[in-house]
This record gives C-alpha cells, sequence and structure tokens, in this order.
C-alpha cells in the first residue's frame, strides 16, 4: 500500500482538472478538423478524455536536465489521427493550447506562482511546485 500526501493529490488533482478543460475547448473548437484515428474511441466513450477524442493533452512532468528551465510540467499534445498534422498547424495547436492553460493556471492554483514559458519546441509550466508545510 502507498501513500501520496494530500497536498500532492490535491495539486495533481486541480491539474489533471485544468488539462481536462482544455481538452474539452480543444474538442469544441477543432474536434472535427481531422478525422479520428480508427482505433481512437470517439469523444465521450471513455471516463478519461485524454482516452478520446481528437486530442490528447496532458501535463508530463519532467526533473529538467538538460533544460534552461528546469523541472515543471511539459504540456504534451496529441492529435489522434492517421492524416499528417502539417508542422505550422500542429505549432499553432500548441500555442492556442499553451493560451488556454496559461489563462487558467490562476484560477486552478491561486496564490501559487506558477508561470508558462517556452522550453524548445515546448511549453512547460514551472514554478512553486512545494507542498507548504507538512
Amino acid at each position: 500500500m502507498s501513500y501520496v500526501h494530500p497536498k500532492l493529490q490535491a495539486f495533481t488533482g486541480a491539474l489533471e482538472d485544468l488539462f481536462r478543460e482544455v481538452d474539452a475547448e480543444l474538442e469544441d473548437r477543432y474536434g472535427g478538423r481531422f478525422p479520428l484515428h480508427p482505433n481512437r474511441p470517439r469523444r465521450g466513450e471513455t471516463c478519461n478524455p485524454e482516452m478520446d477524442g481528437l486530442f490528447e493533452v496532458a501535463p508530463d512532468f519532467t526533473a529538467g536536465f538538460g533544460s534552461e528551465r528546469g523541472r515543471g510540467y511539459l504540456v504534451s499534445l496529441r492529435v489522434a489521427t492517421l492524416e499528417r498534422v502539417p508542422p505550422a498547424e500542429f505549432e499553432a495547436l500548441m500555442v492556442y493550447t499553451a493560451e488556454l492553460v496559461r489563462e487558467r493556471l490562476p484560477r486552478f492554483f491561486p496564490g501559487r506562482s506558477l508561470e508558462l514559458v517556452r522550453d524548445g519546441r515546448r511549453f512547460k509550466i514551472t514554478g512553486d511546485f512545494s507542498l507548504g508545510e507538512v
């Protein structure tokens, strides 16, 4: 049996809620842009929006080794299609996704100093990940 600190559970829960909201926005706006991969469930067919619909958007923690920005959560975006997504269009989707994450960070993490930065070709949430007094 493993123990997860309640403050860590609250942080990761808020992060998951943020990304679910961003996923919904992407699906609403661009969900019909490309044909869905034939093995991918349609939007709403699973209990986790990362696993269905055209987009998979999720936070991926990185320790930041080799990065000027250090540790943080990469904004991971995948388009679930067999069609080729032009690089310029994928970049536009990444920028739009980053804007959505950036504008929602203060609402999901009030009082916490977090920011979204460009880290190479990706976007990353950096800042205060501390759990405070334990």
